[in-house]
């Protein structure tokens, strides 16, 4: 695309929302900073480099760095047409992963090799679904009055079950794809979609019998999970997932009959050992922290660089630095609804709703799992922990929004002028009074 890279300036390099950018930074100098400290065992392990693991992460961020810089000077507008193209390329790939098997990593089937990267192709799914159903809403969209001459906006255009039909197939094919080897992305995708149907006005009714269904559906197959033996849950390439679900549930909720709670080994087992460390490195804070590069239990956990890496950030700065990290999501999540808000057109709105959700549920989720609140999900902390697709792909998220905020800044600017030239226009004397006004100064 020409001129992307045609100016050098740094005001030309970093448009946008200057709070965006702000909140992206700081997330990469805390992903810096703890990745190195937490990745010692990782380190000692493969008997690597001790800046092996924190050069590995800048890669990632400064390719990601080029990806937002380059993505969000292209045009909102432009973004609708990738999703009808790249949204059933990605469930192919999704379903070639699933179905046939992947590269294995870490006991999961989720990775596919492109171009000699290792990719998860859910990351695709992911955010072309999200954009797919902005897509979707914003053809769907309308503004109407009502008698009382009220603006009412909401998916009218056409049949009301259509939009409703266009998003919810392909939630279903995905979702059901993704959760055979991941459920946890599974749902935080439904969840996602959901909002953003219930924020583009998809009509209650539809919604709530396609919850109905689902929800007989998945009690269906929580039932075979907990009445099948573990045998045959392992050896269906299909329901293999549910026995690590159906695991973790027992275990976050002490129903696990293998071994009794009250057994110290209970806790410190293969399947228990995570969480327990992670916990200890919480309460090893004493709310005040050990210091940057302090940690004791990173030593202990095998994922302290990326699952837990949360845990980790507690651990050395404290409830202020844990506080300060959960701060800096959820003002990632105002700033994108209030450029929604000023969003003119419904399609950039709600995309960067759809991104800016997802970016700070994964946040929430992977926080929530370090300090024990729910079970053991296997999600990362966006931009903070250890990783090369899912910064990829966050990397475009940003981006996205940025380049909507740009958008809703030009057309703000665009709407002020045209005000201010119409009040101009309205205060300006015709010609006729000029005249008149002329007469009466020669007269006096």
């Amino acid at each position: 695309m020409p001129g992307i890279l045609s100016k050098t300036s740094s005001r030309d390099f970093f448009k946008g929302d200057r709070t965006i950018w702000v909140i992206y930074f700081l997330l990469c100098i805390v992903s810096l900073v703890e990745v190195f400290s937490a990745s010692s065992r990782l380190t000692f392990a493969n008997g690597a480099s001790h800046w092996g693991p924190i050069v590995h992460q800048f890669v990632f961020l400064f390719f990601g760095l080029l990806i937002i810089i380059v993505f969000h000077r292209i045009p909102c507008k432009w973004f609708c047409v990738m999703p009808p193209i790249c949204l059933p390329l990605s469930i192919i790939l999704l379903a070639s992963t699933a179905l046939f098997g992947g590269n294995s990593l870490n006991g999961t089937n989720r990775w596919t090799q492109i171009a000699g990267i290792s990719v998860q192709p859910s990351e695709l799914v992911k955010c072309f679904l999200i954009m797919w159903t902005a897509l979707i809403l914003a053809r769907t969209q309308t503004v109407i009055k009502n008698e009382k001459g009220k603006l009412i906006v909401g998916a009218v255009k056409g049949k009301p079950w259509k939009p409703f039909m266009y998003i919810s197939v392909p939630l279903v094919i995905c979702c059901g794809l993704i959760f055979m080897d991941n459920v946890s992305t599974a749902l935080m995708l439904f969840v996602v979609i959901l909002a953003m149907m219930i924020l583009g006005h998809i009509p209650w009714i539809y919604i709530f019998k396609g919850l109905g269904v689902l929800g007989i559906i998945a009690g269906f197959v929580m039932t075979i999970a907990f009445i099948m033996p573990e045998d045959a849950l392992s050896d269906n390439s299909a329901l293999k997932r549910l026995a690590t679900v159906k695991h973790r549930i027992e275990r976050f909720t002490g129903n696990d009959e293998k071994i009794s709670p009250d057994d110290a080994s209970y806790w410190f087992d293969d399947k228990h050992a995570q969480s327990t460390h992670a916990k200890i490195a919480v309460a090893n804070s004493a709310g005040v922290g050990l210091g940057v590069g302090n940690s004791v239990q990173r030593d202990f956990l095998s994922h302290a660089e990326s699952d837990f890496i949360y845990a980790i950030i507690v651990e050395e700065t404290g409830l202020f630095g844990g506080i300060v990290v959960l701060l800096l999501y959820m003002t990632l999540f105002v700033r994108t609804g209030r450029i929604a808000q000023k969003c003119r057109k419904f399609f950039p709105a709600y995309l960067v709703l759809g991104f800016g959700m997802m970016i700070v549920l994964q946040a929430l989720v992977n926080m929530a799992v370090a300090v024990g609140a729910i079970p053991v999900t296997g999600q990362n902390l966006p931009f903070i922990s250890r990783g090369g697709s899912s910064i990829m792909m966050t990397s475009f998220y940003i981006a996205v929004i940025l380049s909507v905020s740009r958008y809703a800044d030009a057309a703000k600017r665009q709407e002020e002028a045209d005000n201010k030239e119409e009040t101009t226009m309205e205060e300006a004397p015709t010609a006729g009074e000029t005249n008149e006004f002329a007469t009466e100064g020669n007269m006096m």
